[in-house]
């Protein structure tokens, strides 16, 4: 409880400048400011939403993956133009460290062009990642206690998408994707010999570095009114990518397809909403094991809640949820979430068998700005032979 009340403090003024001007909620609402302000505003003056905003916020957190961690972050947030109607520009960044002496910094930015045609999208982080792997695919076994590999990882995903019909939008950019100084060790911290054939041997690595250079293809539809809690509208997200030899440091060409589907259905005038999520990420075989598909790897680290990051990785891999949101409280302080998923790792890879893994679990919503929607997301999930765990975000899971 201590760890969920600071994270609800350091992110309550991170939340706050995020505001959707356009969506003002009826005075009855009530978020956490309102809860420990001094004076309780009954309704929001238009005037006092400045359009440029910025925040910086400590906070505390904690994961399977990482454990407990400190966190700084900041955020700005800002239109190119005038109007209710001009989408919100947000660039973010953080910088972790972890429990596990991981160090997470990455840059986000979302950018809209004033009159709303060009969309673009940064995606940039640095991440000095000590963690567990269990190699390919293969079924939870409780005995399979996976093994420790050390790695830095670089990535620069940049793309630019252009409107060409209403809510539909089209783009390229560029991935760069580089993990070196990896280094695999035993439960004890000692390296692996070298005539161990481990799962990343077997897909190729010879070295300490893989490097992937992309140019990927995004077909976006996006009808949802409020990208931080949806509760209605339609996701598309279609991208493939091909990766090319180059410099003799890329790994062998291949190729990737993502494809990220959502639906929201409105239940209930209080704000119950039905969630459903598909997501799909195939890769070819001389896909390199670290952009292989895997548990906690698509790009908001959200698949597979129950599960530990990268618990399963081939090159196939499957997955669906459903979640049933619903209000506590009428004022909308508080809510609650039921889930359930299941995923799929099929693998010609090696000779094990493909995994299955289904999980469920239930959460608390806590608002921290009822003008965007967003929520502090704590949820529990369980899935097979003893993997469970606790799973906190900011804003919906998907």
């Amino acid at each position: 409880m201590r760890i969920i009340l600071i994270i609800t403090f350091a992110f309550a003024s991170y939340l706050s400048y995020c505001q959707d001007i356009s969506n003002l909620e009826e005075p009855a609402l009530k978020d956490i400011r309102d809860i420990f302000s001094k004076k309780n505003k009954l309704k929001d003056n238009l005037n006092d939403i400045k359009p440029t905003q910025f925040a910086f916020v400590p906070a505390v957190g904690y994961s399977l993956q990482t454990g407990f961690a400190g966190v700084l972050s900041a955020n700005a947030a800002f239109q190119l133009g005038k109007g209710i109607e001009v989408k919100q520009s947000t660039i973010t960044t953080s910088l972790t460290y972890s429990q596990y002496k991981q160090t997470i910094f990455p840059i986000n930015a979302d950018i809209w062009s004033k009159n709303g045609k060009w969309n673009y999208i940064a995606d940039w982080r640095f991440m000095e990642y000590p963690s567990e792997t269990w190699g390919l695919s293969g079924h939870v076994d409780p005995n399979n206690d996976g093994y420790t590999v050390n790695f830095n990882y670089l990535r620069l995903h940049t793309l630019a998408l252009r409107s060409f019909a209403k809510n539909w939008f089209i783009g390229t950019g560029i991935s760069y994707d580089r993990f070196w100084n990896i280094k695999e060790s035993d439960s004890e911290g000692k390296p692996l010999s070298k005539t161990i054939i481990t799962a990343l041997r077997k897909q190729g690595l010879t070295g300490t570095q893989e490097i992937a250079v992309g140019f990927p293809l995004r077909i976006l539809y996006d009808s949802r009114t409020n990208q931080l809690n949806p509760t209605n509208g339609f996701y598309l997200s279609v991208t493939a990518r091909k990766d090319l030899q180059a410099f003799n440091l890329v790994n062998d060409n291949w190729a990737s397809l993502v494809i990220d589907a959502r639906k929201y259905f409105k239940v209930s005038e209080s704000g119950n909403v039905l969630a459903l999520w598909f997501y799909s990420w195939r890769s070819e075989a001389t896909t390199p094991y670290f952009m292989l598909p895997s548990t906690g790897w698509d790009d908001n680290f959200n698949t597979g809640r129950g599960y530990i990051q990268g618990r399963f990785r081939s090159h196939i891999f499957n997955y669906f949820e459903a979640e049933y949101r619903f209000r506590i409280l009428k004022n909308g302080l508080l809510g609650g979430v039921v889930f359930s998923n299941f995923s799929t790792y099929i693998t010609k890879l090696t000779t094990g068998v493909d995994a299955y893994a289904p999980a469920a679990g239930a959460g608390l919503r806590i608002k921290l700005n009822k003008h965007s929607g967003a929520n502090l997301c704590i949820d529990y999930g369980i899935g097979e032979n003893g993997s469970r765990g606790f799973f906190v975000n900011i804003g919906e899971v998907f």
